[in-house]
């Protein structure tokens, strides 16, 4: 005797979360170990002044360099009292911890003469870009904590500049870690960040945890946490406020991120409260040249934001966005609770593969509730690449409009209101192809 749908579609994404979960919550349980370094040295130590005023760059790169002799002795810690600490751009090192005392504030300067200018990401294309605030490249082993302290990104002129094409490179991120691997980000404050508030790049081994990030509504183009062509990376227990999208999985722009070829994978995102008034909560591309595959997503709470959970890309971006699995999201004055959209983004240049088709499948959903939202869900997917099993179920959200808008398509809903458009009611198989009596079949043929 077959069992009833709904409950082939309960057992099957138990399996589900069951088999995917193991992996990807061992990333945010493999929490690095917060041992005391072996070596500590103050900010203090190297002619640093905290009035707000000084700046203290040659002092911070100075004591970096001094710690570096470190990195082979069980690493060191750079100590940042209580103060208002102005700087540049200044690089990290490998093995170490810098700490930000309560009360401490690295205050980046508004100053670009203060920014080196460096060439583009290999993922990205040609070009010139502003060098982030903290940066390090190929590193190894690398803590940035506090207790509760704070990066300002000082970000006011530096969107002013933006929004009058004053600029003539990208504007710079307050931290940057570049092919690096054993990253820990965690009980810290960020504000006002020109442009990206954290954005692992090439990296492996990322936890990011408990951090507080805030920008005002004004904020154009403002993203909170960037995981960028990055592998085993865990945000978790933080709350996120950006004029943008608060966390934007991506891995490369067009040919430049497909000849890249770094996915973004193995990643597990929980426990999060997100606003973005002009973005999303968790957004998935444009920029997805590289592949974005098998995230975990679950308890969310996203309040006044354009969109709760989007997906985008374009024709020319080739790369996927596949086997991903969003749980527990709670919804309140939202927009569009859900998009998933095959037409938004640019080019980094005319020289895309207009052939280049991205491919979007294996999308599950599951246990929404929202309140105040305008559209529930907008699905638009590319003529010659629709979207595929996008899996709905147990999906309930208040809206001022019944409407779910669908087209280029396909999947399958269970438990959800209002009712979805008929493109996401097809058969069971849509998610869980192969048919036969039982979820594990369902499962495995994935």
């Amino acid at each position: 005797m077959k069992m009833p749908v709904a409950l082939v579609w309960l057992l099957a994404f138990t399996n589900l979360l069951l088999i995917r979960g193991e992996s990807n919550d061992a990333i945010c349980k493999d929490r690095f170990k917060l041992d005391p370094r072996p070596h500590s040295v103050s900010i203090l130590e190297f002619g640093a002044v905290g009035n707000g005023e000084y700046l203290n760059t040659v002092a911070f790169q100075n004591a970096i360099f001094y710690l570096k002799s470190f990195a082979d002795k069980g690493g060191a810690q750079l100590y940042v009292p209580p103060g208002k600490w102005l700087t540049g751009s200044f690089n990290l090192t490998s093995h170490l911890t810098l700490f930000l005392e309560k009360g401490a504030t690295i205050l980046a300067s508004p100053d670009p003469s203060h920014w080196d200018i460096v060439s583009s990401l290999p993922s990205y294309g040609r070009g010139k870009r502003y060098r982030s605030l903290i940066n390090g490249d190929n590193l190894l082993d690398v803590v940035i904590t506090g207790d509760n302290g704070t990066f300002d990104g000082q970000g006011a002129p530096w969107w002013e500049w933006f929004e009058s094409g004053a600029l003539n490179y990208s504007r710079p991120h307050i931290i940057e870690l570049v092919s690096s691997k054993n990253i820990l980000i965690s009980n810290l404050t960020f504000l006002n960040a020109p442009s990206v508030n954290i954005h692992p790049v090439y990296c492996s081994h990322v936890h990011i945890r408990k951090v507080l990030i805030k920008t005002t509504i004004d904020s154009p183009y403002v993203l909170g946490i960037v995981p960028d062509s990055s592998d085993n990376v865990c945000i978790e227990d933080s709350t996120i406020n950006v004029g943008h999208d608060t966390i934007s999985l991506k891995s490369g722009w067009d040919q430049y991120g497909i000849n890249y070829n770094r996915p973004t994978t193995n990643v597990h995102l929980r426990n999060l409260s997100l606003k973005s008034p002009t973005g999303a909560g968790i957004s998935f591309g444009s920029e997805m040249s590289g592949g974005i595959s098998d995230v975990t997503v679950e308890l969310l709470t996203i309040q006044s934001s354009l969109v709760g959970v989007a997906f985008r890309t374009t024709r020319g971006r080739g790369g996927y966005i596949r086997n991903i699995t969003i749980s527990g999201v709670v919804l309140s004055r939202v927009d569009t609770a859900i998009v998933a959209d095959g037409h938004t983004g640019s080019h980094a240049d005319d020289k895309y593969d207009r052939d280049a088709l991205p491919v979007v499948s294996r999308i599950t959903m599951k246990n929404f509730t929202g309140e105040g939202i305008g559209l529930a869900g907008k699905f638009t997917g590319i003529g010659e690449s629709p979207f595929t099993s996008i899996c709905l179920s147990d999906i309930h959200l208040q809206t001022s409009s019944e409407a779910w808008v669908c087209s280029n398509v396909s999947g399958f809903s269970d438990d959800v209101t209002p009712e979805p458009c008929q493109e996401l009611m097809s058969s069971p198989s849509s998610c869980f192809p192969g048919g036969g009596d039982t979820a594990a079949r369902y499962y495995y043929s994935w």
